[in-house]
């Protein structure tokens, strides 16, 4: 009998629990058309195509399912290394991480492959996690090769 995992949903409050919806998050794929920020209401929204970590540790199968995240509190949005405009163009999330500057302010800094980055200027860190559409089955788990720098 095939199980349907329970629908996944994280809030952060604070770097260590950014730290468990970065690692959730590890290996998501986003269509820079897929990443938003709402000035009138000071947020910034991305819908990924998770890797289920979890599930690939502990059953073996390899999904993917869609997921959304949002930040609360932006005042600022920043880029590098790609094209927002850029609509075929799709992002490798490595990790998400909160850098305090005056607190509770500080920079989310959502970093993707091949040097891509977003910053967000955010007057405190709030955050919500949770997956929002269908599973499907992924064509391989994610990996990374490191280059021979030796």
């Amino acid at each position: 009998m095939n199980v349907m995992p329970e629908l996944l949903r994280l809030i952060a409050l604070d770097s260590q629990d950014l730290a468990v919806i970065s690692a959730n998050l590890q290996d998501a794929l986003v269509k820079t058309i897929d990443m938003a920020y709402l000035p009138s209401t000071k947020r910034f929204v991305i819908v990924a195509a998770r890797f289920d970590w979890l599930r690939a540790a502990n059953q073996g199968a390899m999904e993917r399912c869609r997921a959304g995240l949002h930040f609360e509190r932006v005042l600022k949005v920043s880029r590098l290394g790609f094209d927002q405009q850029d609509s075929s163009l799709i992002l490798n999330l490595l990790s998400i991480g909160f850098h305090e500057t005056d607190a509770p302010a500080g920079h989310v800094i959502l970093t993707f492959s091949g040097g891509g980055a977003v910053r967000l200027d955010v007057e405190c860190l709030e955050a919500q996690m949770r997956d929002i559409g269908p599973r499907w089955k992924a064509k391989g788990q994610p990996g990374h090769q490191f280059d021979d720098v030796g």
